[in-house]
């Protein structure tokens, strides 16, 4: 195996984010995760168990994130992946009937949520000048869809703040803003109802998925990129 990295992922309860925490820690690197529900949290870190470490973290809240970051510098030191895969959608509706909470709370998740990850992580990752930050787009970052205005807005600004971070970041470093495709995840049952069944599971995604993560380095800063192979 390739040396041992230290992997940070957000929304690493369920979905995406749950398939890629186990597919890293079956290919022996070690994931720190976290997720808004304690019972998951406690079932992830008693399947996997150490050295991984699974906290309850609402990625909305800079205290929380900050407060977790602090806890995994000092357990693991800087990541050498940090994924920003935490997302909420909005329930399909037309924009104007989809109420301020509603919508503020899908900007404060999938936006500001990044950013605060950014704000607590990353500073150590430039002091050692090396890492690979994915923040997880969407084909809804790079085209539109009617229903979903809120989230296609959420993940083009993740596309903007991407590339704008990849313009920061010291030599040895690359931030890539990542397509992953359309996998049946909850989200997408939320969108496309029992059609969502067509498409692959996150397990089938995660096999092939996490080695490209893996291979990622900093010829990739900025570009925007696509899972290879996923549905789109």
């Amino acid at each position: 195996m390739s040396e041992r990295k230290i992997v940070v992922i957000t929304g690493a309860t369920r979905g995406l984010g749950r398939a890629m925490a186990e597919e890293f820690s079956r290919r022996g690197h070690t994931v720190a995760g976290c997720g808004r529900s304690r019972t998951e949290i406690d079932k992830i870190q008693n399947h996997l168990g150490k050295p991984h470490t699974f906290s309850v973290v609402d990625v909305s809240s800079d205290e929380a994130v900050k407060a977790w970051a602090r806890k995994v510098l000092a357990a693991h030191g800087a990541p050498d992946l940090l994924l920003n895969n935490a997302a909420l959608i909005n329930r399909n509706a037309r924009l104007w009937e989809i109420g301020a909470a509603e919508f503020s709370t899908v900007i404060d998740v999938n936006v500001k949520g990044v950013a605060n990850v950014i704000r607590h992580f990353v500073p150590a990752m430039v002091e050692r000048s090396s890492g690979v930050i994915v923040n997880f787009s969407s084909g809804w970052g790079r085209c539109t869809s009617a229903e979903v205005a809120p989230y296609c807005a959420t993940k083009w600004a993740i596309e903007g703040l991407t590339q704008a971070l990849a313009q920061e970041l010291p030599s040895g470093m690359a931030a890539v803003p990542l397509n992953p495709g359309i996998i049946n995840t909850e989200m997408l049952q939320s969108c496309f109802g029992s059609s969502a069944a067509s498409y692959p599971t996150p397990q089938q995604w995660a096999k092939s998925a996490v080695p490209f993560l893996l291979s990622l380095n900093p010829r990739h800063n900025g570009q925007p990129l696509t899972v290879p192979g996923a549905a789109e």
